[in-house]
């Protein structure tokens, strides 16, 4: 195996990781002013659905700062073009994470109902803006962007506002959202995680009623551009079968298994795009693009950031496990409130 291909690989980790971890992050922002808590916490005012993420919150963004640190450093090329193009969704991911954290955090700082709606609002909002963006930059790659003559990748609003990328996006947002409803199950007292597990379930059967239309459409030649249809049918057939899991298991009241399905099914888009496409990593509508070896960076370059991979990489997952580790259990029994 190539230095190239190991990179890859770990590129689609670290954005597949962030999916998981940030994906339950947004669901739980769209979803929160749902969740309320017992009647203590109601009086209180605070939001128990929140304090459920609280202790990962800052933590998960380090899988995109990494995703990003390794586009740059390795995929040099592929940023260059695939940035260049996705620009305004860019932005507005970024603005998104910015005002939901800020939201999240001074919240509980609002001193009356009024200040407290509209930091409410700006929670919401910047969990719904990302996970919504997120979906149409992976429809856009899943469809193909256009290659202009210069042979430059150009995305403009007619590629945006088409009826496979819309589709890709409502049916991302959704399906964060059924996570974050997973996550606050799992972490949160009875009563919440019944409210959770009720509105779980019919998120999880919206996710995939909207999935439907991508298929649809892909399997009439207005959806989907596929190199490998065989193993991008292998990778949808999975996807609609954590989804299946996950509604099953929460309907039944298995939060630890219904948050392991929408681990899945959160993760899975990012292989459906990196293998359905290979050996290309940005590809046309025609079925053309750009091949990894002309994405990578030289080789040089690939060994230097190698030996800081072997390093940094196992750091960020002793993290992660070390944080989930200190901070199990439900909210409200081990751990305090936190916004």
């Amino acid at each position: 195996m190539g230095l190239e291909i190991l990179w890859l690989g770990l590129l689609g980790l670290l954005l597949a990781g962030y999916f998981v971890l940030g994906g339950y992050d947004y669901g739980v922002q769209m979803l929160h002013p749902l969740l309320k808590g017992g009647p203590r916490e109601r009086e209180q005012e605070c939001n128990a659905a929140l304090d459920s993420i609280a202790p990962y919150f800052l933590g998960n963004e380090v899988w995109l700062v990494a995703f990003t640190g390794v586009l740059f450093g390795a995929f040099p090329y592929l940023e260059g073009s695939l940035l260049s193009g996705l620009y305004p969704l860019i932005v507005a991911i970024l603005v998104g994470l910015v005002l939901g954290n800020a939201a999240v955090q001074l919240r509980g700082r609002a001193r009356d109902a009024r200040s407290r709606r509209r930091w409410d609002a700006l929670v919401v909002f910047g969990g719904a803006l990302p996970a919504l963006c997120w979906g149409l930059v992976l429809g856009l790659l899943l469809h193909g962007v256009p290659r202009g003559a210069d042979g430059a990748f150009h995305i403009g609003v007619g590629e945006v506002f088409t009826p496979f990328v819309l589709a890709c996006g409502a049916t991302t947002a959704l399906l964060f959202a059924g996570h974050g409803a997973a996550f606050v199950a799992l972490r949160s007292g009875p009563e919440l995680a019944t409210t959770a597990r009720h509105i779980g379930t019919r998120l999880l059967r919206a996710t995939g009623a909207a999935a439907l239309l991508p298929l649809l459409l892909t399997l009439f030649g207005a959806g989907a551009s596929m190199t490998n249809r065989g193993t991008a049918a292998v990778v949808a057939v999975l996807f609609a079968g954590a989804l299946v899991a996950a509604w099953w298991s929460l309907r039944h009241g298995r939060h630890g298994r219904a948050f392991a399905a929408t681990s899945c099914a959160s993760a899975l888009p990012v292989p459906l795009v990196g293998a359905g496409h290979y050996p290309y990593v940005l590809i046309t509508s025609a079925g053309e693009g750009m091949t990894i070896q002309q994405a990578v960076t030289d080789g040089v370059t690939l060994r230097i950031l190698t030996a800081f991979g072997v390093v940094l990489i196992p750091v960020i997952l002793a993290y992660q496990v070390w944080s989930w580790w200190v901070f199990r259990g439900r909210t409200g029994r081990r751990h305090p409130r936190y916004f």
